[in-house]
């Protein structure tokens, strides 16, 4: 498309190269990263660190912060560019106007098992050997890949996508535009064992999981139901790959929680949450709206909101590096230490 076609498509842009200079249009057939651009496509800055590359990159057009000293330096390359306050949200909206992912058409494959029961909606697609079991619902638009297993009575709902190979267990409950990629087990069995004098008797896992709408789960993730209630992850949540949701969590609006991370059972989790790769939080823990934990943090008490934590166990952040400066100094320290031992046993 035409660089002021993609403009059009784009919010919020706050200026474009088009003001002063609509002639400059390039086509476009796609978008490619600043550090190996192509020509014909849209690239991006974030900021003014990475300046000197708009003097080698080949792409055509660029997403800008508003910084007039990047305008100035596109503008002597002849590049066409649009600025906006949040760059690397225009950069994806450009994105999704040249890519989507595959999505089958509507249809279920004869190879497909689906229970008499299931309430199908309009304009539903269910590939190879998915299994949908007896009581389930399906809303309108939902996109079920090959080998998906959906237990009995789920409900799923519109336009949600079920990636292949994913599991979805008894009584789950998705929410409408949510995405469940390959190999996430969603409504999958707590870990609930009663020790007793012969080893330990299992406690049935009675209760079920909701996901809200908008929630994301990556590949190989797993979101536990407990013995009783639910387990929940409220709406626009998104859940990278190999994270571990214990049963009985609930989840606020709008965190991000990246891989690897493993919350163990009632853990309460507020708004806009960012925990970073490899997080561990202990069980029936509270972590408040806006906490920010660092990758590898370990969460052993309570946080309250807006803390920015690193660690194990999980600190101040600003105090977690005051202590590692110190550990860096150590074997100095230890050498002082030594040094002032002998004198004064002298």
């Amino acid at each position: 498309m035409k660089f002021s076609e993609l403009v059009s498509h784009l919010n919020p842009v706050a200026a474009s190269s088009l003001a002063t200079v609509p002639d400059r249009d390039p086509d476009l057939t796609g978008a490619s990263p600043i550090e190996a651009s192509q020509p014909h496509t849209l690239s991006y800055i974030n900021n003014e660190t990475f300046a000197p590359q708009i003097a080698t990159t080949d792409a055509s057009a660029l997403v800008l912060p508003p910084s007039e000293t990047l305008q100035s330096l596109a503008n002597d390359r002849g590049l066409a560019w649009v600025t906006s306050p949040q760059p690397r949200l225009l950069f994806a909206q450009a994105i999704a106007q040249f890519y989507q992912p595959f999505r089958p058409q509507p249809g279920i494959h004869p190879t497909a098992v689906i229970d008499l029961s299931v309430k199908l909606g309009e304009r539903v697609s269910i590939g190879a050997y998915a299994v949908v079991q007896a009581g389930v619902t399906l809303g309108d638009d939902v996109c079920i890949h090959p080998q998906v297993v959906v237990y009995p009575d789920v409900v799923v709902g519109d336009r949600t996508v079920l990636h292949a190979q994913c599991v979805i267990h008894e009584r789950t409950q998705i929410g409408a535009d949510c995405v469940i990629h390959s190999g996430a087990a969603i409504g999958s069995e707590g870990f609930g064992f009663v020790p007793t004098a012969d080893g330990f008797f299992k406690m049935q896992q009675s209760g079920f999981v909701i996901l809200e709408d908008g929630v994301e789960v990556g590949c190989n993730s797993a979101v536990d139901r407990p013995a009783l209630g639910i387990t929940r992850i409220r709406r626009q949540t998104k859940i990278d790959n190999l994270v571990q949701i214990a049963h009985g969590c609930e989840i606020g609006e709008g965190c991000a929680i990246a891989a690897q991370v493993g919350l163990a059972g009632a853990v309460n989790v507020g708004r806009r949450v960012l925990l970073g790769g490899q997080v561990g939080v202990a069980d029936h823990l509270t972590i408040g709206d806006g906490v920010q934990a660092g990758a590898q943090s370990g969460i052993t008490a309570d946080l309250e909101p807006g803390a920015v934590v690193f660690g194990t166990p999980a600190m101040p952040i600003k105090r977690f590096f005051k202590i590692a400066a110190l550990w860096q100094r150590l074997p100095e320290m230890r050498q002082t230490l030594r040094a002032l031992q002998r004198k004064l046993g002298d």
